[in-house]
């Protein structure tokens, strides 16, 4: 919603002071298949020349979810913070015995089925499974474990940010792009200058959309959608880092729920629930499910 009024204001500005200024949108409209298939086209060529098929497809999933925004919600921060008290009080509790059975079927388990938002999202979900199912390996040194968790989440953090790495280098092309157009249309004028000055005119004025659509798209499409991209990867790989902080309180001793209240402190602010609030959703979890132990 906000990016489609984010576009509509660019295009009305833009296009909108170039009328005021007494510019002819003739020349553009004109101009402007040509000019786009040339700079649309060597884009997508160069995109695909300079990147795996498996990331050109995840690029296009990219835009779909640059436009949707960041999968997490308040709530969504919430039901991962009592599902790790959960999974960490039944760990407390049952040793390695009382939690693998959690941990070997997510999708039936009385720990994770009342949050089928958190299990949509698999990456997550293994994460967390597959450290909590080492920890009943061996769990003597945490920092060995917060190394692997470490390099665990960069590895995730570099695989998600291929697309939008892709799509920014898309956008700092797309002005150079934009004067290949243009020089093409230049050339052409230069084969017609026996012609008229009116003509030789709209032809540059033709050549010249090149760079103008280029500069555009760079700055005030592509660009804009990369960075939405990075922002919403960056905020998609956050509640990994508070899985991480929970489980790491646990192995390095400390209380559940002081763990949790460590994990609660890595939620971003505009999301956070507050302290009673948590309490209050772990009490009614506790009394629902019987799930954790009082």
């Amino acid at each position: 919603m906000f990016n489609g009024v984010g576009f509509l204001l660019i295009l009305g500005c833009v296009f909108g002071s170039f009328l005021m200024s007494g510019g002819k949108m003739a020349v553009i409209l004109e101009a402007l298949p040509h000019e786009l298939l040339a700079i649309v086209g060597a884009a997508i060529g160069a995109f695909i020349v300079g990147n795996s098929m498996a990331t050109v497809k995840q690029a296009g999933k990219g835009i779909l979810r640059a436009f949707k925004g960041s999968r997490w919600k308040q709530s969504d921060y919430r039901d991962l913070l009592t599902m790790l008290f959960g999974l960490l009080s039944t760990f407390k509790k049952g040793g390695a015995t009382g939690i693998e059975p959690h941990l070997d079927n997510p999708a039936e388990s009385k720990l994770f089925m009342p949050y089928p938002r958190l299990l949509a999202d698999h990456h997550l979900i293994e994460f967390i499974c597959d450290y909590l199912r080492m920890m009943t390996i061996n769990f003597e040194d945490p920092h060995q474990l917060a190394e692997a968790m470490e390099n665990d989440l960069e590895k995730h953090h570099a695989e998600e940010l291929m697309p939008q790495l892709a799509l920014q280098t898309m956008a700092d092309g797309l002005p150079a792009i934009g004067i290949v157009a243009a020089v093409l249309g230049v050339i052409k004028t230069m084969a017609s200058i026996d012609q008229p000055v009116e003509v030789l005119g709209a032809m540059i004025g033709g050549a010249l959309v090149g760079t103008f659509l280029g500069v555009l798209l760079a700055y005030c499409l592509v660009g804009p959608l990369a960075s939405k991209l990075l922002s919403i990867v960056d905020d998609d790989c956050k509640p990994f880092t508070i899985a991480k902080t929970a489980i790491l309180g646990h192995a390095h001793g400390l209380p559940t729920q002081v763990a949790i209240e460590c994990a609660r402190r890595m939620v971003p602010s505009d999301f956070a629930p507050s302290f009673q609030q948590l309490e209050t959703t772990l009490d009614e979890a506790k009394n629902d499910l019987n799930a954790f132990p009082a």
